[in-house]
Protein backbone atom coordinates (compact mmCIF):
# COMPACT_ATOMS: atom_id res chain seq x y z
CA UNK A 1 0.00 0.00 0.00
CA UNK A 2 1.41 3.50 -0.57
CA UNK A 3 1.77 6.20 1.22
CA UNK A 4 -1.18 7.83 -0.36
CA UNK A 5 -3.35 5.18 0.04
CA UNK A 6 -2.47 5.14 3.56
CA UNK A 7 -3.30 8.42 4.26
CA UNK A 8 -6.61 7.99 2.61
CA UNK A 9 -7.18 4.97 4.85
CA UNK A 10 -6.57 6.76 8.07
CA UNK A 11 -8.76 9.85 7.13
CA UNK A 12 -12.00 7.79 6.85
CA UNK A 13 -11.32 6.21 9.60
CA UNK A 14 -10.73 9.17 11.73
CA UNK A 15 -14.38 10.56 9.64
CA UNK A 16 -15.87 7.25 10.65
CA UNK A 17 -16.84 7.80 14.39
CA UNK A 18 -18.51 11.67 13.66
CA UNK A 19 -20.94 9.88 10.79
CA UNK A 20 -21.64 7.55 13.43
CA UNK A 21 -22.44 10.06 15.62
CA UNK A 22 -24.87 12.00 13.82
CA UNK A 23 -22.58 15.26 13.54
CA UNK A 24 -24.04 17.53 11.39
CA UNK A 25 -22.49 21.69 11.18
CA UNK A 26 -24.60 24.11 12.88
CA UNK A 27 -24.04 26.65 10.06
CA UNK A 28 -25.18 23.98 6.98
CA UNK A 29 -28.54 24.43 5.71
CA UNK A 30 -31.18 22.45 8.33
CA UNK A 31 -28.62 22.77 10.90
CA UNK A 32 -29.05 24.51 14.69
CA UNK A 33 -27.37 27.76 13.90
CA UNK A 34 -29.07 27.76 10.13
CA UNK A 35 -32.56 27.51 12.32
CA UNK A 36 -31.99 30.51 14.28
CA UNK A 37 -30.87 32.81 11.41
CA UNK A 38 -33.12 36.02 11.45
CA UNK A 39 -35.51 34.41 13.64
CA UNK A 40 -34.36 35.39 16.83
CA UNK A 41 -36.07 39.25 18.17
CA UNK A 42 -33.94 40.10 20.72
CA UNK A 43 -35.43 42.37 24.10
CA UNK A 44 -34.15 45.98 23.46
CA UNK A 45 -30.89 47.53 25.02
CA UNK A 46 -30.82 50.34 28.19
CA UNK A 47 -27.34 51.11 28.14
CA UNK A 48 -24.24 51.26 26.10
CA UNK A 49 -23.15 47.96 27.54
CA UNK A 50 -26.71 46.74 26.57
CA UNK A 51 -26.65 47.88 23.26
CA UNK A 52 -22.54 46.09 22.62
CA UNK A 53 -24.08 43.10 23.26
CA UNK A 54 -27.27 43.18 21.14
CA UNK A 55 -25.50 44.47 18.14
CA UNK A 56 -22.72 41.42 18.31
CA UNK A 57 -26.04 39.09 18.80
CA UNK A 58 -27.52 40.81 15.85
CA UNK A 59 -24.48 40.40 13.72
CA UNK A 60 -24.22 36.60 15.03
CA UNK A 61 -28.23 35.52 14.15
CA UNK A 62 -28.68 38.08 12.26
CA UNK A 63 -31.59 40.72 12.45
CA UNK A 64 -35.15 39.06 12.67
CA UNK A 65 -37.02 39.87 9.37
CA UNK A 66 -39.36 36.61 10.33
CA UNK A 67 -39.03 36.21 14.13
CA UNK A 68 -40.08 32.93 15.53
CA UNK A 69 -38.03 33.27 18.97
CA UNK A 70 -37.73 35.92 21.54
CA UNK A 71 -34.09 36.92 23.11
CA UNK A 72 -34.60 37.88 26.62
CA UNK A 73 -31.08 38.97 28.10
CA UNK A 74 -29.55 41.23 31.11
CA UNK A 75 -26.03 41.75 31.15
CA UNK A 76 -24.10 42.92 34.43
CA UNK A 77 -20.59 44.57 33.96
CA UNK A 78 -18.84 45.25 37.35
CA UNK A 79 -15.19 46.63 37.75
CA UNK A 80 -12.79 44.97 40.44
CA UNK A 81 -9.63 46.32 41.61
CA UNK A 82 -6.65 43.90 40.30
CA UNK A 83 -3.57 45.44 40.53
CA UNK A 84 -2.42 47.59 43.77
CA UNK A 85 0.53 49.62 44.28
CA UNK A 86 2.14 49.81 47.95
CA UNK A 87 1.00 53.18 48.26
CA UNK A 88 -2.51 51.91 47.23
CA UNK A 89 -2.87 53.07 43.72
CA UNK A 90 -5.15 50.80 41.81
CA UNK A 91 -2.68 49.83 38.29
CA UNK A 92 -5.45 47.27 36.79
CA UNK A 93 -8.90 46.37 36.73
CA UNK A 94 -10.98 43.30 36.18
CA UNK A 95 -14.15 43.77 34.51
CA UNK A 96 -16.36 40.72 35.26
CA UNK A 97 -19.22 40.42 33.44
CA UNK A 98 -22.62 38.09 33.33
CA UNK A 99 -25.36 37.43 30.85
CA UNK A 100 -28.69 35.82 32.02
CA UNK A 101 -30.84 34.45 28.80
CA UNK A 102 -33.87 33.29 28.06
CA UNK A 103 -35.16 31.84 24.40
CA UNK A 104 -38.35 32.04 24.19
CA UNK A 105 -40.97 30.89 21.44
CA UNK A 106 -43.62 33.66 20.44
CA UNK A 107 -45.89 31.16 19.49
CA UNK A 108 -47.17 29.86 23.04
CA UNK A 109 -44.36 31.51 24.81
CA UNK A 110 -42.56 28.64 26.64
CA UNK A 111 -38.86 28.59 26.84
CA UNK A 112 -36.62 26.64 24.45
CA UNK A 113 -33.48 27.47 26.65
CA UNK A 114 -32.57 29.59 29.60
CA UNK A 115 -28.68 30.13 31.59
CA UNK A 116 -26.44 32.37 31.88
CA UNK A 117 -22.86 33.09 31.26
CA UNK A 118 -19.89 34.34 32.65
CA UNK A 119 -16.09 36.02 32.00
CA UNK A 120 -14.25 38.99 32.35
CA UNK A 121 -11.47 41.03 30.59
CA UNK A 122 -9.03 43.81 32.08
CA UNK A 123 -7.32 47.05 31.59
CA UNK A 124 -4.54 48.89 32.76
CA UNK A 125 -4.16 51.85 34.41
CA UNK A 126 -1.00 54.13 35.25
CA UNK A 127 -0.17 58.26 36.35
CA UNK A 128 -3.07 61.18 36.70
CA UNK A 129 -2.08 63.37 33.92
CA UNK A 130 -5.23 64.40 31.61
CA UNK A 131 -4.06 62.58 28.57
CA UNK A 132 -3.58 59.35 30.84
CA UNK A 133 -6.95 59.96 32.17
CA UNK A 134 -8.64 59.86 28.63
CA UNK A 135 -6.40 56.81 27.70
CA UNK A 136 -7.73 55.36 31.13
CA UNK A 137 -11.66 55.97 30.09
CA UNK A 138 -11.19 54.37 26.22
CA UNK A 139 -9.05 51.69 28.42
CA UNK A 140 -12.23 50.95 30.03
CA UNK A 141 -15.05 51.78 27.40
CA UNK A 142 -12.80 49.03 25.26
CA UNK A 143 -12.70 46.55 27.88
CA UNK A 144 -16.73 46.99 28.68
CA UNK A 145 -16.83 46.66 24.43
CA UNK A 146 -14.90 43.13 24.60
CA UNK A 147 -16.54 41.97 27.38
CA UNK A 148 -19.91 42.53 25.70
CA UNK A 149 -18.16 40.91 22.96
CA UNK A 150 -16.87 37.92 24.69
CA UNK A 151 -20.64 37.38 26.53
CA UNK A 152 -22.18 37.62 23.17
CA UNK A 153 -20.59 34.96 21.50
CA UNK A 154 -21.34 32.35 24.33
CA UNK A 155 -24.72 32.98 24.38
CA UNK A 156 -24.83 32.25 20.66
CA UNK A 157 -22.97 29.00 21.02
CA UNK A 158 -25.28 27.87 23.87
CA UNK A 159 -28.19 28.91 21.38
CA UNK A 160 -27.13 27.07 18.78
CA UNK A 161 -26.33 23.94 21.28
CA UNK A 162 -30.16 23.82 22.21
CA UNK A 163 -31.88 25.45 19.15
CA UNK A 164 -34.49 23.62 18.18
CA UNK A 165 -34.97 21.22 14.65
Amino acid sequence: MSWSDRRKVLALLAAAPLAACGFSPAYAPGGAAHALREAVALAEPKDRDGFDFANRLQDRLGRASAARFRLDWTVLAEPVGAGITPSGAITRYTLKGRASYALVRLDGGQTVTSGSVDSFTSWSTSGSTVATLSAEQSAEQDAHRRLMIILADQVVARLIAAAPQ
